[in-house]
């Protein structure tokens, strides 16, 4: 499996948190390389659930904390690679607007400047989309800034770490940020909602709760992911035929889904389901097949439908051959 990536903040929500622990190997966020600033900004429940190795703090330089003093993009070549490119772009785009981002008092988000590049800091500073505070180690900055430069760069990141990470978020304009650049960057790709296959615990949940049941049933959630992953795998790479994918798939992830979901019944937890939109680029050009905007049924898995749309995407600099997927979590919800 892998572990979530988190954005655009460092802190996620606890219903995150939650579903990263139940259905991925832990959860990963973008973090502050100053250690003094890291202490913090990231909360102690995250610390202790790095103690477990279910919590990994990532930063733009090389994707580990562990290692501070390398700049992500050298001073002299701000430029030199795709995202900072699409980055640059898009942040001068939004400068020039008529109705351009404008900072709020008090300032409602902010970007630690270790967690991002001098040039990027200087940029943000020249084009008039971010003010230094009085606390030296963050800019203020709208928050259209914030998820434009986190939501970019944290799917860049995930490409290009050699472990395995997938974006998730619950700011749909972080999320749009992230896959959308420059016209002729973009790629075809399918969206699937499937949120309602993944239950979670009411909020109000303790953590640790949670995790006494992703140990006590680790086999369930194990095959459920691994079947899901299979089928979006399958999906990304049998572009042409969505619906043989899920024919030839369909007895596995159903009866995975029934395994996991009779395991939350057995247990006093109170459980939810919420939206979950995953994009999925695909493997190769689709051509005439994928038209941006078709909306169909893909069919049923676990009692559930699968709505699957097009759409398409900013390309990535480093594609993972494995995967090249981002989450996009919404606030509703169901009990089950």
């Amino acid at each position: 499996m892998a572990f979530l990536l988190y954005y655009p903040l460092v802190k996620p929500p606890t219903e995150v948190l939650h579903q990263a622990l139940l259905y991925w190997d832990g959860i990963a966020t973008v973090v502050p390389r100053a250690p003094s600033v890291y202490d913090i900004a990231v909360p102690e429940e995250l610390k202790e659930l790095r103690q477990r190795r279910l919590y990994v703090p990532l930063t733009f330089d090389q994707g580990s904390v562990d290692r501070l003093e390398e700049p992500h993009w050298p001073e002299g070549t701000p430029y030199s690679s795709p995202a900072s490119r699409a980055l640059q772009h898009e942040l001068r785009r939004m400068a020039s607007r008529p109705d351009r981002p404008r900072l709020p008092s008090p300032p409602e988000a902010f970007l630690y400047c270790s967690k991002i590049s001098y040039w990027l800091n200087r940029e943000l500073l020249s084009l008039g989309l971010a003010e230094r505070q009085r606390n030296p180690f963050a800019l203020a900055v709208p928050k259209e800034v914030q998820q434009l430069v986190i939501g970019t760069l944290a799917r860049e990141l995930a490409a290009s770490s050699r472990d395995p990470y997938v974006p998730y978020t619950d700011r749909p304009q972080a999320h749009a940020h992230a896959l959308e650049g420059p016209g002729e960057n973009l790629r075809p790709a399918w969206e699937l909602e499937f949120g309602r296959l993944l239950p979670v615990p009411a909020p109000g949940t303790p953590t640790a709760d949670v995790l006494a049941f992703r140990d006590r049933h680790a086999d369930e959630r194990q095959r459920l992911m691994r079947a899901l992953h299979r089928l979006l795998g399958e999906l990304r790479r049998d572009y042409e035929h969505p619906a043989d994918v899920l024919s030839q798939l369909r007895r596995e992830v159903d009866q995975s889904v029934a395994d996991y979901h009779a395991a939350a019944r057995s247990t006093r937890m109170a459980w939810v389901t919420r939206s979950v939109t995953v994009t999925i680029a695909l493997a190769a050009a689709a051509g005439s097949v994928v038209q941006p905007g078709l909306t169909w049924v893909l069919g049923a898995v676990g009692g559930y439908a699968l709505n699957v749309s097009t759409r398409e995407i900013r390309s990535l600099a480093r594609a993972r051959d494995e995967h090249d997927f981002s989450y996009l979590h919404r606030v509703t919800n169901m009990l089950t």
